[in-house]
């Protein structure tokens, strides 16, 4: 008895005592970062005591890396939800079923009509318009030694700057394509923003009509976002979705210790009906915002049915923000008499558009 009491008051069994305590954590799962695990005893007159051990940083197992993934793809949805975009102003969304998706129905049109007799089915032109759908990623890596020393709270900036990139993407895509519309084939062959689109008048003859203005300045763009459709289409396949390869069998884990955590989509841009926006890079004055709205408003369909255009977007880059800002927002023009555009138009600053 005097030898079992000798051994519990000596300095091993504390060190056992820790240490099965320390077993028993890892085994129970028990992971959080700075936890500690403390064994004190004393000798019987109170001379000895084995103070607190730490173990620091995250014990790495199932439970923990899928908290963890559930972390960061919190910090990924809340940044995305976040996010302003604006390129639902210049662009109709239609949902993707197939890699490619033919949209025969650009530059067709329509006519009521006086019902006398049979109905008049209207065979229109078709045009075998189509847009494939394109693979897009964004992957990013957390070394396996930062989660166990417990430094993975320095990666939250980035994985909300994934959420947030994700959400802007199709921005990047939609702006990118509006500012190369005058060297991008639309569904008549013709570029989108171009001098000589053919149409068709009430007489049959054959007219060029431009939607363009050439020049050397920065493209500034009228757009009507009036209609049930824009201008531009996004086509998407497969929303933005975030994933994770955070297992240790994982071939990234085993060969260069890190796990790795993307988002990716499967979508593509194409440019849709002309006669909903007008490109011009001369100098954007209200002489020349006074042109491009009166094009506009005078275009037609084949047949030369009138299409009632109405401008009410005026896209910009930065460099043209204040002169957009002038020509439709203020009150007054620079000679203090009243600004007749004021209010006849939106203005939306994209740095894509440069």
């Amino acid at each position: 008895m005097n030898l079992l009491k000798t051994f519990y008051r000596s300095p091993v069994a504390t060190l056992a005592t820790w240490l099965l305590l320390l077993i028993v954590a890892v085994l129970s799962g028990t992971a959080v970062a700075d936890a500690s695990v403390t064994a004190t005893a004393h000798r019987a007159t109170g001379g000895f005591t084995v103070t607190s051990l730490l173990v620091a940083g995250m014990i790495i197992n199932v439970q923990n890396i899928q908290g963890l993934t559930t972390g960061f793809k919190t910090l990924f949805n809340g940044a995305f939800q976040a996010a302003e975009s604006f390129w639902n102003r210049v662009a109709t969304e239609v949902p993707s079923g197939t890699k490619t998706e033919t949209y025969a129905w650009l530059g067709m049109s329509t006519r009521f009509k006086e019902w006398l007799g049979e109905r008049v089915v209207q065979n229109l032109g078709q045009h075998g318009f189509s847009i494939t759908n394109k693979d897009f990623e964004n992957t990013v890596g957390v070394k396996r030694s930062d989660i166990e020393d417990d430094t993975y709270g320095v990666y939250s900036p980035l994985f909300k700057q994934l959420g947030y990139d994700a959400a802007v993407h199709p921005d990047e895509l939609v702006f990118d394509l509006l500012k190369n519309a005058h060297q991008t084939l639309g569904y008549d062959g013709q570029n989108f923003f171009d001098t000589d689109h053919p149409v068709v008048d009430a007489a049959g003859a054959v007219q060029n009509v431009a939607n363009y203005v050439t020049g050397a300045g920065p493209l500034w763009a009228l757009i009507d976002t009036s209609k049930p459709i824009k201008p531009l289409i996004l086509q998407r396949r497969k929303p933005y979705t975030f994933t994770a390869m955070d297992k240790d069998t994982d071939d990234n884990v085993f060969r260069r210790n890190e796990y790795l955590y993307g988002a990716d989509g499967r979508l593509n841009v194409g440019v849709g009906l002309w006669q909903l926006a007008h490109g011009s890079r001369a100098v954007l004055t209200a002489a020349n915002y006074k042109l491009a709205r009166a094009a506009m408003r005078n275009f037609t369909a084949d047949g030369g049915k009138k299409l009632n255009i109405m401008p009410k977007l005026l896209v910009v880059g930065p460099t043209l923000e204040g002169e957009a800002n002038a020509l439709v927002k203020a009150q007054k023009d620079a000679a203090g008499a009243d600004n007749i555009w004021h209010g006849t138009a939106d203005v939306v600053v994209v740095p894509w558009l440069e």
